[in-house]
């Protein structure tokens, strides 16, 4: 595989899945304030996000709003499995396959309490943005990481509001990658400096 398509491929889907992150965390204002909270108790002592850090940081929620953001809005929707469209019953029990409301944005459905900790491995196929198998995303690992110190980055050092009493529209534009229709318009306010900016 050429470099530039492991650095091309990586960037198609991992900016669409912090766009839709940032969407979910601006409509859903308990969880940005949780997860902004987790990212600056843990690198207050630092002044800003540093990779370094992360680890030590052992950051339990944002990783959660990740996954959350990859289950609602997987970047790759030809990895989207086949559904079955009428209700399921099995030697009379109705099968539930969706948990309760399973469009809402709730990072808290992956806690260990009130659910299961997503594999993102595929061993379990519970939860497959990466694929799985030999077909499974060689940058995984990476584009997590990426995700992570970025989405911490933003939370760290600014809060964020949408222009105006817009709604947001969040509308899926589908080609190669899943992305947003229209563009994700938020006002940043600074409460945090950056450093060397």
């Amino acid at each position: 595989m050429c470099c530039s398509q492991d650095i091309f491929g990586g960037s198609e889907t991992t900016a669409p899945t912090l766009e839709w992150a940032m969407a979910e965390l601006v409509r859903n204002p308990k969880v940005m304030e949780r997860a902004t909270a987790e990212v600056r108790h843990a690198f207050a002592a630092y002044g800003s996000v540093r990779e370094d850090k992360l680890v030590e940081a052992e950051l339990r929620y944002l990783p959660l709003v990740i996954q959350e953001t990859l289950l609602l809005h997987t970047p790759l929707p030809f990895l989207i499995p086949q559904e079955c469209q009428d209700p399921c019953r099995v030697l009379g029990y109705v099968v539930r396959y969706w948990p309760g409301d399973p469009d809402a944005f709730r990072p808290e459905r992956f806690e260990a309490g009130g659910g299961s900790a997503a594999d993102f491995k595929g061993v379990d196929f519970e939860l497959l943005p990466f694929g799985s198998g030999r077909r499974m995303c060689p940058g995984m690992g990476f584009a997590l990481a990426n995700m992570e110190l970025a989405l911490a980055s933003l939370l760290f050092h600014f809060d964020w509001e949408v222009p105006g009493a817009a709604e947001l529209d969040m509308t899926e534009a589908f080609g190669l990658t899943a992305h947003r229709k229209s563009r994700l318009l938020l006002r940043p306010i600074l409460r945090v400096p950056v450093p060397g900016v």
